[in-house]
């Protein structure tokens, strides 16, 4: 039974994503098939699972292949090949998918999105009166000022949750063909993927760091190898792709 919890509303299952990276060998638009990857036929005349070549022991070959007890070659795991069922050695996390986004491109998109939602938290906290500053006497109202970061919070992190989980995309990384990804599979990042993303990024932003955190988590992805990823995609365990 799968463990992956149900997609949320409006978020396409994940074997339905076409984003899904396949496994090798597997066309488009097809299941998977064996859960260990793709297993080569069994031999011949093997043992009672047609495991192993003739002769290869007194179980003709083991049950699961190689020798008696399932051993396979050096390395290899109780299914043979290696522990992971993928072959000789663990597949790249990033083949089958499109190439990494240019942080540059990130960084704009970021900026895009951060003044699409500032303007609808100015206005909010315009309209009821919790501006972070007193237009009377210039000065900062700690009250006003918390609530104005709750209000960006709440908005920031359900803009950034809604959009990735639909498609993968804020406005800002559509207009610049962007789009984020789980690192594991490639497919759109569940509504608890997003939200945690989101979260790391925003909170820190609302509440107490704002340009410094952005500047921090984002920028990092500058630095980052081999996925290039900013601190709420370590913590989320994503990455971000071009699309063109």
């Amino acid at each position: 039974m799968s463990s992956e919890p149900p997609p949320g509303p409006g978020q396409q299952p994940p074997e339905d994503d076409p984003f899904r990276k396949r496994p090798q060998g597997e066309p488009p638009g097809e299941g998977a098939g064996s859960p260990y990857g793709n297993e080569p036929p069994p031999h011949p005349g093997g043992g009672p699972y047609g495991g192993g070549p003739p002769g290869g022991g007194p179980y003709g070959g083991g049950p699961y292949g190689g020798g008696p007890y399932g051993g396979g070659p050096p390395g290899g795991g109780p299914y043979g090949g290696d522990p992971y069922g993928g072959g000789s050695a663990p597949s790249d996390p990033l083949a089958g998918m499109p190439p990494l986004a240019d942080s540059g491109k990130r960084t704009l998109a970021r900026i895009i999105d951060m003044i699409l939602v500032g303007v609808v938290v100015w206005l909010l906290t315009w309209g009821f009166g919790v501006n972070e500053y007193d237009v009377d006497s210039d000065r900062i109202e700690v009250g006003k000022s918390f609530w104005q970061s709750a209000v960006a919070a709440v908005l920031y992190i359900a803009y950034d949750t809604v959009l990735t989980a639909r498609t993968g995309q804020t406005l800002g990384k559509r207009l610049l063909h962007l789009r984020v990804a789980n690192l594991d599979n490639g497919a759109t990042p569940s509504v608890q993927t997003a939200l945690a993303r989101a979260a790391v990024l925003w909170i820190p932003f609302a509440f107490c760091c704002a340009c410094v955190w952005t500047a921090i988590s984002g920028g990092w992805s500058f630095f980052d190898r081999p996925y290039k990823q900013g601190l709420h995609d370590k913590a989320a365990k994503t990455v971000v792709v071009s699309t063109s």
